[in-house]
């Protein structure tokens, strides 16, 4: 038995017809090694970030900074070879600590942008234990577009220097009509140790 709406066959015999919904298209992982950076740019070594797809998501995994106590951080290429676009942000994060003495959720004032072109954080201070990493994913839509801004949404929980954990809310966009072609991660301080980040399209 299908399940028709307008005419079109949605499902078919429990199955979703060709044309409906959506997939992730798998594009690249980008593996750190002690990296300073991770840099993903629109036709470089294999990367696709331009009209091919309406939304992009980068997943990163088990991310592990060189340095106690350092934040992951992203920004993005409008053009140019820099990775200073304009943005405006907001940032919060729920937080319980191993011992149960503290748990509280916050709008972290301090860590969202207005109008600039720094690296934004997303995600809290990261221990650099061996048991101590941070994973996530970040959302980008439309950066192809000439028209519009481009929006960017990021959801990432991790275990901080001090023994707790931190779950960690982006969002924002980039304020600018020109189309963002490359997207870098780094720490705020020292080196990415380890962890890898795979990027998606959405189709």
């Amino acid at each position: 038995m299908g399940l028709i709406s307008n005419g079109s066959t949605i499902f078919d015999n429990g199955s979703m017809a060709s044309g409906f919904g959506s997939s992730m298209v798998f594009i690249k992982k980008l593996t750190a090694s002690s990296s300073a950076t991770l840099s993903f740019v629109d036709g470089s070594d294999g990367v696709v970030l331009d009209d091919t797809y309406k939304e992009y998501v980068f997943t990163f995994n088990n991310i592990h900074p060189a340095t106690d106590g350092s934040q992951f951080q992203i920004n993005f290429r409008d053009g140019d070879t820099d990775y200073d676009a304009v943005k405006t942000t907001t940032f919060f994060q729920a937080y319980h600590q191993e011992s149960g003495g503290s748990a509280g959720l916050q709008y972290a004032t301090a860590l969202d942008l207005a109008q600039s072109t720094s690296f934004q954080n997303i995600t809290g201070s990261l221990g650099n234990q061996n048991d101590e990493c941070g994973s996530g994913i970040v959302e980008l839509f439309n950066p192809s577009s000439t028209t519009f801004v481009k929006h960017f949404i990021t959801r990432e929980n991790g275990q901080q220097y001090n023994e707790q954990s931190v779950s960690v809310f982006t969002a924002g966009y980039c304020n600018t009509t020109s189309a963002i072609d490359g997207v870098q991660f780094k720490m705020s301080s020292g080196n990415i140790d380890a962890g890898d980040i795979c990027l998606y399209g959405i189709a």
